[in-house]
């Protein structure tokens, strides 16, 4: 019965509160004194330094010994204490309370640190002054990534600021402008003073939707960025294409600040890329009418090689059929050129590369040219005293050379004189094309080998053309490999001389000799021959008929179809020989009615193509379709007739008599 007591005094010591300790100043000492991140001392009225903690000692470097004693000037730079710093922060203290600052100070060491530093007054019970304490926290390392963002925001500033080439800049929510770059004053024409502050609706012209630029803002608001082209306004009224971005700004707490709107202006691009889509268009044009003025030349082509196998005596018809063969030829020579200019500037021209005998294409490019320089009456000089070989594609240089000439033919008077001098050098051969008419103004040197330039109107349009003779020039030239220059005083009587290099190549091995043909026997007989049957499918009804005339006029027996349908059953119904068939047909195409006829038809006829598409991919086409031959519009006679001997054994012969007695025999 005698522990009861303590039992019940146990049970109120859990209930009751503890009564803490006495808290002395030892206690405050020890919790100061091991405080390691603030320095924490003390000062007595005048500044000087009472006490010095572990904090103190680790981020000053200072030992209590060192310190003690000596005024906080210590640890001030130079130039604070010669700005009376230390001295102004224990007044204020002194009569305020507390003096909060933040600045460089230093260590034992001679080092700065940026130090937050608070002094605060100390007094006595009866309100004497008994000196401050004095509490410093390192923030140099918070100091640091200030900086480092303070620098960093500020370049960025500055990298906007000075951008020229965008017009970078800000606008609150309601889209009015807060912040102006210099871009944005170059490309607009505002300076800032003139433009912060107003709506951005100012830069768009007055056709733009009404309402349409905030709702520009409310889809970057929505979707958090728009982007657009179209045409905006600069400050004096002029248009610019612009391509804008307007991002939404929102802080890390998800408020929307407003946005930023970048501005690029495109309208040199965009005038770049409307002359790139009008140099297509214009290529695909060339193209097309070099294409459709083929449909029209073939038929007369087949008329004027139908007129040529009549013998008439009519001088009148004669003088009339060589005319329109002339002008036949000059025609097919201007839409050749549409067509190359179209497959230069697309990329598509391919060239061979083997040797070239010069004078021969050159004698070639004379004859195409001839009817021109016979018509006026011109002196054709030829100056050479090498026979040399250039590498490249025979069919392209008779082009330049015959462009060359016949432009020196076209610009000189009747009766002028027009020079060709060659000479072989050992790396190229160089051939100077030289007249005596009107000459060509200095101005306009530069720019006679534009596709299209026709240099002095009234002249250039007096004797016809189109411009497109001497950019075919240049473009073929520099295909090959070489140059073209040109020179002249533009002075009446002293002409133009036009410079063309082309690379050498070495003239090759002698072909071997042909063997030797027999000689049919004196009494052979020519067997009667049996008219072979060609079959011509042209959806052109004039190409096909005079075609078919032609093919009559030459002894063959020729039948027409207008279709591709038309085409595969008269081949099944009649079983010719040969069939010359057109590409594009209407239904079905003449690349499909030879797949159909070499599928359909037992023994099928050889087939060739008939087509104003000339390009080495159109004629691979064909020969995969299983065409024999590749003919291009309109049709060269000769080529054709070949094409027929070789396939049909020959035209028609009559039966012959029995061969006369040689004379004496």
């Amino acid at each position: 019965m005698a522990n009861p007591p303590e039992k019940n005094r146990a049970s109120d010591d859990l209930q009751a509160p503890r009564v803490s300790r006495h808290v002395t100043d030892a206690d405050y000492r020890l919790m100061v004194e091991s405080i390691a991140d603030y320095a924490i001392f003390l000062l007595d009225p005048d500044g000087m330094i009472l006490s010095w903690n572990r904090g103190a000692q680790k981020m000053k470097g200072y030992e209590a010994g060192e310190v003690l004693g000596r005024h906080i000037a210590l640890f001030y730079p130079q130039e604070q204490i010669d700005r009376n710093a230390p001295e102004h922060g224990l007044n204020v203290a002194r009569e305020t309370g507390i003096f909060e600052d933040e600045g460089w100070r230093l260590r034992k060491d001679g080092t700065r640190f940026w130090a937050n530093i608070i002094l605060t007054r100390i007094t006595g019970p009866n309100g004497e002054l008994t000196g401050f304490s004095k509490i410093t926290r390192d923030l140099s390392e918070r100091r640091r990534q200030q900086e480092l963002l303070r620098l960093s925001e500020e370049r960025f500033r500055l990298l906007v600021e000075r951008v020229q080439d965008y017009a970078i800049f800000m606008l609150d929510p309601g889209g009015h402008v807060v912040s102006w770059n210099a871009g944005a004053q170059k490309n607009k024409g505002y300076a800032a003073a003139e433009i912060i502050g107003q709506h951005f609706s100012v830069f768009y012209p007055a056709d733009v939707a009404p309402g349409w630029p905030d709702e520009e803002l409310r889809i970057a608001r929505q979707d958090g960025r728009f982007e657009d082209e179209g045409w905006r306004i600069r400050k004096d009224g002029s248009r610019f294409w612009a391509n804008v971005v307007i991002t939404s700004l929102n802080d890390d707490a998800g408020r929307h600040r407003g946005f930023a709107k970048v501005t690029r202006d495109l309208t040199e691009r965009r005038r770049v890329t409307a002359l790139e889509d009008e140099g297509r268009r214009i290529t695909n044009f060339l193209a097309m009418l070099g294409h459709e003025l083929r449909n029209p030349l073939a038929p007369i082509s087949n008329a004027v090689a139908l007129l040529e196998q009549e013998n008439s005596e009519s001088q009148a018809l004669r003088a009339t059929r060589e005319i329109i063969g002339r002008q036949l030829r000059q025609l097919n020579r201007l839409v050749d050129d549409l067509l190359d200019v179209g497959r230069i500037t697309s990329g598509k021209i391919q060239l061979e590369a083997r040797p070239v005998h010069f004078m021969e294409a050159l004698h070639e490019a004379i004859e195409a040219v001839r009817p021109l320089i016979d018509g006026k009456s011109h002196v054709l000089d030829i100056h050479t005293t090498d026979d040399p070989w250039v590498l490249g594609d025979h069919a392209r240089i008779v082009q330049i050379l015959s462009n060359l000439i016949g432009n020196a033919a076209k610009f000189t008077p009747a009766a002028g004189r027009i020079s060709v001098r060659i000479e072989a050098m050992p790396a190229s051969t160089e051939v100077r094309v030289i007249d005596n008419g009107p000459g060509i103004p200095p101005h306009c040197l530069q720019k006679v080998f534009e596709l299209f330039f026709q240099g002095e109107q009234d002249m250039a349009r007096s004797q016809g053309g189109l411009g497109l003779g001497l950019s075919l020039v240049q473009q073929l030239v520099v295909l090959h490999g070489g140059e073209v220059s040109v020179f002249s005083k533009g002075i009446d009587g002293e002409g133009t001389e036009f410079v063309i290099r082309l690379p050498a190549a070495p003239a090759p091995a002698p072909a071997p000799a042909p063997a030797p043909v027999p000689v049919p026997a004196a009494d052979k007989v020519a067997e009667p021959f049996t008219g072979k049957r060609v079959l011509v499918v042209d959806d052109n009804r004039d190409a096909a008929e005079t075609m078919a005339m032609l093919l009559d006029a030459l002894g063959y027996v020729a039948s027409m179809a207008h279709d591709g349908l038309a085409g595969v059953e008269a081949v099944k119904a009649g079983s010719p020989d040969l069939v010359l068939l057109d590409i594009g047909l209407p239904g079905i195409s003449g690349i499909e009615v030879a797949r159909r006829i070499r599928a359909e038809v037992a023994n099928p006829p050889p087939l060739i193509a008939i087509t104003g598409y000339g390009q080495p991919g159109d004629i691979e086409a064909s020969l995969q379709a299983g065409f024999y031959d590749h003919l291009t519009k309109p049709v060269d006679v000769d080529k054709l007739v070949a094409l027929l001997d070789r396939l049909l054994g020959g035209p028609p012969v009559p039966a012959a008599s029995p061969p006369q007695a040689a004379p004496g025999g």
